[in-house]
């Protein structure tokens, strides 16, 4: 996914080409079609050739996956989302504390679009 996310648009070829060890084209192609059915590359036909290019961006993928890591946790039953909530807000102050005035306003403007559903 990285090849891709760097190019835009990349064949079986272009991808072996630039790998930083050796693969076999096969398992290239075999790995950037199972991308493709799971839906996180799109393709075109060029010449005898597929082209591939990224169904969504990194940061877009990287906002799916945390979305869904969050969701499972807060899902299970027997985890507390107290501790959920208080080990993101450790980890997030022990990194950056301008990172923990930014979760602050995306809470706050999370709660403002909540209300506004609700008056819906």
């Amino acid at each position: 996914m990285d090849l891709v996310w760097s190019r835009g648009e990349s064949s079986v070829r272009d991808i072996v080409e630039r790998m930083e060890r050796p693969l076999a084209y096969t398992t290239v192609m075999t790995t950037l079609d199972r991308l493709f059915k799971k839906g996180l590359l799109e393709r075109r036909k060029s010449d005898r050739a597929f082209v591939y290019s990224p169904q969504m961006t990194r940061a877009e993928w990287e906002q799916k996956l945390a979305g869904q890591l969050v969701r499972s946790l807060l899902a299970d039953r027997r985890r507390s989302s107290d501790v959920l909530i208080s080990s993101l807000v450790d980890a997030v102050s022990e990194q950056d504390e301008s990172l923990l005035e930014d979760l602050e306003r995306k809470i706050r403007r999370k709660r403002r679009e909540l209300e506004r559903q609700r008056k819906k």
